[in-house]
């Protein structure tokens, strides 16, 4: 017979108590401090008085850094739709694969969790640098090409220009996508593997077609999934430091760049303090409003 945890106070507090301990002293008195220096101001180089002012907060509404911010959030954004348009299927196919084949699968998709992220990054600046992978492909491409018409007789080509492939916005969100995409097929996965395939079957057999069964039976039974991928892919996304910073150019630097400068190189510590906790409020109200969908998709208990 099972045994509720408040008949077993103190085992119950046995458990809890250690890794509670680690996350209030590691965790929240840390966050504590950053969030207290938030509203202070700089005294000095290595002073900072608390004198509980807002200036932080609307400094951070500056056009300059808005702008910043929504840009940020259009990157980590677009590269949450691009995992999810890339990741439904992906999962769709891992969920109906043979089970030898869908061991396979889940282990591909988490094989770069065993990686460490710098040295994919890495990996990727070799593959789209100016001699990298693909600029080497075109460019034998292009070579094989212009001998083909050369022997024609239609003229030259020319030489091959490289195309510019890196410190750019199309890095940046290729990057991301490529960091993040694991984050999107797995909730999709185990959205996906509790389907009653009998829905489907019966779908299929009234007549429905394929594109639509996907939209009107396996999308919508899905949508907790979905919600709950969006969410774990956006807001790391939104927070990514190490991707722009590597990938990115001048133009193409996010949030978390403008929070690392603050802290390293200029010596704002209030100031970056404000901005990662504004990041942090938006993070709370994306959490949130995920909650609200699920609950309302679940409806009254």
């Amino acid at each position: 017979m099972e045994q509720h945890w408040k008949s077993a106070k103190g085992l119950f507090g046995a458990v809890l108590g250690p890794p509670l301990f680690w996350l209030v002293l590691f965790f929240m008195i840390p966050m504590g401090i950053v969030w207290l220096y938030s509203f202070g101001e700089n005294r000095g180089l290595t002073d900072i008085a608390l004198t509980g002012t807002f200036s932080n907060y609307l400094r951070a509404l500056d056009p300059l850094y808005l702008k910043i911010f929504v840009k940020s959030v259009g990157i980590a954004g677009l590269t949450t739709l691009i995992c999810l348009v890339i990741g439904f299927p992906v999962a769709l196919a891992i969920t109906f694969a043979p089970p030898k084949a869908k061991t396979w699968l889940l282990l591909a998709v988490m094989l770069p969790f065993w990686t460490n992220l710098l040295i994919r990054t890495y990996a990727l600046i070799a593959v789209l640098r100016t001699e990298g992978y693909v600029n080497q492909s075109l460019e034998w491409l292009w070579n094989g090409f212009g001998a083909v018409v050369g022997v024609l007789g239609l003229g030259a080509l020319g030489p091959f220009q490289p195309l510019e492939l890196l410190h750019n916005n199309f890095a940046v969100v290729l990057g991301l996508v490529y960091v993040h995409l694991p984050f999107m097929v797995l909730p999709l996965y185990s959205a996906l593997d509790r389907l009653d395939t009998s829905l489907i079957e019966a779908s299929l057999d009234l007549g429905a077609g394929h594109l639509r069964t996907l939209l009107t039976i396996v999308a919508p039974l899905a949508l907790p999934g979905i919600a709950s991928g969006v969410v774990i892919t956006f807001i790391p996304a939104l927070g990514s430091y190490l991707t722009p910073d590597l990938l990115g150019g001048p133009d193409s630097q996010m949030i978390a760049n403008i929070i690392e400068r603050q802290f390293k190189r200029a010596n704002d510590w209030p100031f970056g303090a404000a901005l990662s906790f504004l990041l942090m409020y938006m993070t709370f109200i994306a959490i949130a409003l995920q909650a609200m969908l699920s609950r309302r998709r679940r409806g009254p208990a």
